[in-house]
């Protein structure tokens, strides 16, 4: 029956007529093959493609019956449709720039069938060869965007941030253009995804965060968008900008329905957390927040050892480093390291004595407490020279006699 198929297409390539005729006899064809069993389907549907990019065929016809081919093969099983997507681009690769509508619309179904594998990261690639930007056809803004994110979340599936990341770059040069609010909410957590995945903690938390403002967004995945800025805050190093966020989670009254939030109230106050009181928590993390750091403690180790040493810092004005690694549960000079960068990086303030092994602290409170008392006595000291000026005015014969006991103390 495929051998039929082949014949009747041989046949027709060379013969004449209207373009509507002979689209309405390929379209026959078409239909023919589609009702053939699976190997003779198959053969038959090549053969199909072959006539269509044959450069005897009108290239008004190929590409009207290109788009009709492509519209049949999502109903066909998955195994079989993959073939015939690959066996077209490779027919079609030669005269691509004459196909690019109906090449992107394959690519778009090819991947949505290695999606549905899992292979992300095929699938990812396929979408990658759809030429957005280099290409003869004009694609609108919102077809792109949707093509790049869609891009960046598959690489994101895949644990490929590096390559998620620039994809949502693209995707950034087209998100102000675009007006599909929808579009924009997928753009924003796409983004904070990929914030997420490349460890930048603190900014993937700003934006989960003003996700969970999102009225358009579902109560649940608000809540769910609440929760990853809880644990991306956790998980953040230690510094002005985390306490900010922390002290905005806080305040936010949602926070207390997440199982996190005990974290996050040892962590506002400033409470030393010991590491049997994470297990809970580490359980609630995702796989690429379960990483190890270079030093091999995993992220969440450290962001707590950074927390309990400011919240050291805030409870002792100076400690020895065997202390402060006997307080951070960690050895003596891996506790020196971690201050020695905070102070460095000046997320926490204070200075080193390492001939006495000696770490001390200074808060933003006793660094500002001299200036102002100094400021304060030079107020008061004003004011009681304005007082001493006026009674000398009102009263000078007093003022000469007090001034005379004085000098005789």
């Amino acid at each position: 029956m495929a051998a039929s198929v082949r014949q009747d297409l041989t046949q027709l390539m060379n013969s004449s007529g209207s373009h509507k005729d002979l689209s309405g006899k390929y379209r026959q064809i078409l239909e023919k093959a589609l009702q053939l069993p699976g190997p003779e389907q198959l053969e038959a549907l090549k053969a199909f493609v072959e006539a269509m990019v044959n450069e005897n065929v009108s290239l008004v016809i190929s590409r009207q019956l290109l788009s009709d081919f492509c519209t049949h093969l999502p109903s066909l099983p998955d195994g079989i449709a993959k073939e015939i997507y690959h066996f077209t681009l490779e027919k079609i690769q030669p005269r691509v720039i004459s196909f690019e509508e109906q090449v992107a619309s394959i690519r778009q179904h090819l991947a949505t069938i290695y999606e549905k594998e899992e292979d992300w990261r095929n699938a990812a690639q396929v979408l990658v060869g759809i030429p957005l930007e280099t290409g003869q056809k004009q694609y609108n803004v919102d077809y792109k965007l949707e093509t790049y994110l869609k891009i960046a979340r598959l690489y994101l599936e895949d644990d490929d941030p590096v390559q998620a990341e620039a994809y949502i770059n693209r995707a950034s040069l087209l998100q102000n253009e675009s007006t599909n609010e929808q579009l924009q909410i997928h753009y924003k957590v796409c983004y904070a995804r990929v914030l997420d995945y490349r460890r930048k903690f603190i900014e993937a938390a700003q934006r989960y965060n003003e996700l969970s403002y999102k009225t358009i967004v579902h109560e649940s995945e608000r809540m769910e968008a609440l929760k990853h800025a809880l644990h991306c805050t956790i998980l953040a190093s230690a510094g002005q900008q985390r306490s900010r966020m922390l002290a905005t989670l806080f305040k936010d009254e949602r926070c207390q329905q997440l199982a996190a939030y005990g974290i996050l109230e040892k962590m506002y106050l400033d409470r030393i957390i010991r590491g049997n009181q994470l297990q809970e928590f580490a359980a609630m993390l995702m796989p690429h927040q379960k990483a190890t750091t270079g030093d091999g403690s995993s992220i969440l180790d450290r962001a707590v050892i950074e927390h309990n040493l400011l919240s050291a810092s805030k409870l002792y004005n100076n400690i020895t480093f065997e202390e402060l690694g006997a307080l951070l549960e960690i050895p003596a000079a891996k506790a020196e390291k971690i201050a020695s960068q905070m102070i460095t990086e000046g997320r926490m303030n204070g200075f080193i004595d390492q001939i006495d092994g000696i770490v001390h602290f200074e808060s933003n409170k006793s660094r500002e407490a001299l200036p102002t008392w100094d400021k304060q006595i030079q107020s008061l000291c004003f004011q009681v020279n304005n007082l001493l000026e006026k009674i000398s005015q009102t009263s000078p014969d007093w003022t000469a006699q007090a001034m005379e006991a004085q000098m005789a103390q």
